[in-house]
C-alpha cells in the first residue's frame, strides 16, 4: 500500500508490524505475489535491482475490500480444543472431565505467559509500532486464554449437569 516493495521489504515489514509472533517464509512469499501478479492485483517492476512490486488499481480496491470486511457468523473454525471435548465426551463423562482439566491446566499456565509476555521488562506505552505490536498481540492471545477457560467450564458444567 504505501508503494513499490521487494518482496523481502514486505516479508520484514509483516514480521515487524506483527510483532514478529508470526514469521514467513521469504519462498511463500514469492510464490503469493507471483500469484498475485497472476490476478492482476500487483504489478512488477524488473527494471530496478530485483523485482519490486506495487498494487495495481483491482489490487488496491481488494485491499479496500479487505479492510471493509467484517467477520461474519459462520459455523466455528475447526478448532483443536473444541474437537478434543467433543471427542471426549463421547468417551463418557469421565474421560470429559479428565481432558477438560488437563485442558484447563495447560490454558492456564499458557494465560501467565501471555500475561508476562505483555509485561515483559518494557515500560508501557514507549511508543514504537514493534512494541505495541507485541502488546497486542499478548493481550490477544491472553483474552482467547482467558474465553477458552470460560468455555472449559461451560463444559464442566453441563457434563456435571448431564452426565455426559
Amino acid at each position: 500500500q504505501d508503494g513499490p516493495r521487494h518482496g523481502y521489504q514486505l516479508k520484514t515489514g509483516f514480521e515487524a508490524t506483527t510483532g514478529g509472533v508470526w514469521s514467513l517464509n521469504v519462498g511463500q512469499v514469492y510464490t503469493t505475489l507471483d500469484r498475485l501478479h497472476r490476478d492482476g492485483l500487483v504489478e512488477v517492476d524488473e527494471t530496478t535491482e530485483g523485482k519490486r512490486y506495487s498494487l495495481t488499481r483491482s489490487g488496491r480496491a481488494e485491499l479496500g475490500g479487505w479492510w471493509e470486511a467484517v467477520p461474519v457468523d459462520e459455523s466455528p473454525p475447526r478448532d483443536e480444543l473444541l474437537l478434543k471435548v467433543l471427542f471426549a465426551i463421547e468417551d463418557g463423562p469421565e474421560h470429559a472431565l479428565a481432558v477438560i482439566t488437563r485442558q484447563r491446566t495447560a490454558l492456564t499456565r499458557l494465560l501467565q505467559q501471555h500475561r508476562r509476555t505483555g509485561r515483559a521488562g518494557r515500560p508501557t506505552g514507549d511508543g514504537s509500532t514493534s512494541a505495541m505490536a507485541t502488546d497486542l498481540v499478548a493481550d490477544a492471545l491472553a483474552v482467547r486464554a482467558e474465553a477458552d477457560l470460560r468455555w472449559l467450564d461451560l463444559c464442566e458444567a453441563r457434563v456435571l449437569r448431564d452426565g455426559r
